[in-house]
C-alpha cells in the first residue's frame, strides 16, 4: 500500500517539485494539490489522504495553521506534516498545539522529508532535529518560569484567524466577508481575542500579532 499524499503550497513550482520526489517513490504518491488552507481542507475531506503536506505560510484566507486547526477537527484520522521555512520553537509550538503530527523545514534534505512523511504516516510525530532541540529549550525555560501555556495558545483555530487580519488592517465588515462570518460575530471574536490577550487597543494587537510572526502569512 503506497502512502497517499495530498500537497498545499501556494507556490506551484514548489508543488511540482514535491510531487515529482514523492511520486518517484516506490512507496507514495501524490493524490492531489492545494493552493491555499481552505483548498487544502476540502480536498483532504474529499480524497481521504494518509498525510496532508501543509505548507505555513499561504495568503489569503485560511493559512497553514488555521487549516491545520480546522482539518484535524473535522478529519482526526489524518496525519499533517506542517513545511516551513520558520526555525522558531514559537512556531512549532503553534502547529503542534492545532493538531500537527510533525514539522519540518524547507531547506531540510530530500531524505529528512521523506522519512517524516513515512514518520507521520506511522502515526509517529516527526520533529526536524534542530526543532527538538529548540522545542525542549524553549519547554524547560516555560517551565522554569513557571509558565505551562501561552497566551496564543488560548485562542481558538478561529481566533487565530480573525487576529491576523486584525493586524493586517481589515475591518471588521472585511473580516466578515472573507471567512463568511456575520459583523457581530467578527466583533464577538474580536472581543474575546482582547480579553485572552489583555490588550486594550488595536495598535497593541498588531504589536502583538507582528511579535508573533502572524503578519509574515
Amino acid at each position: 500500500m503506497k502512502i497517499r499524499v495530498l500537497i498545499a503550497d501556494d507556490h506551484t513550482i514548489v508543488r511540482s517539485g514535491l510531487t515529482m520526489l514523492i511520486n518517484a517513490q516506490e512507496n507514495m504518491e501524490v493524490i492531489g494539490e492545494a493552493s491555499d488552507g481552505a483548498e487544502a481542507v476540502q480536498k483532504a475531506l474529499q480524497l481521504k489522504p494518509d498525510v496532508v503536506l501543509m505548507d505555513l505560510n499561504m495568503p489569503p484566507g485560511q493559512n497553514g495553521l488555521v487549516a491545520t486547526g480546522h482539518l484535524k477537527e473535522a478529519a482526526p484520522e489524518i496525519e499533517i506534516l506542517i513545511l516551513t521555512m520558520h526555525d522558531d520553537s514559537e512556531y512549532l509550538f503553534r502547529v503542534l498545539k492545532a493538531g500537527a503530527s510533525g514539522y519540518i523545514l524547507k531547506n531540510a534534505d530530500d531524505m529528512d522529508l521523506l522519512q517524516a512523511i513515512t514518520t507521520v504516516c506511522g502515526g509517529q510525530a516527526y520533529l526536524y532535529p534542530k526543532a527538538t532541540k529548540s522545542l525542549i529549550e524553549d519547554f524547560l525555560n516555560r517551565v522554569s518560569l513557571g509558565e505551562n501555556t501561552d497566551q496564543y495558545q488560548q485562542l481558538t483555530a478561529r481566533e487565530q484567524e480573525v487576529l491576523t487580519w486584525i493586524a493586517k488592517g481589515y475591518s471588521n465588515k472585511e473580516i466578515g466577508e472573507l471567512l463568511h462570518l456575520s459583523v457581530k460575530t467578527v466583533e464577538v471574536h474580536k472581543a474575546k481575542i482582547m480579553d485572552k490577550l489583555q490588550l486594550k487597543t488595536r495598535p497593541e494587537l498588531v504589536r502583538y500579532a507582528f511579535t508573533k510572526g502572524l503578519l509574515d502569512f
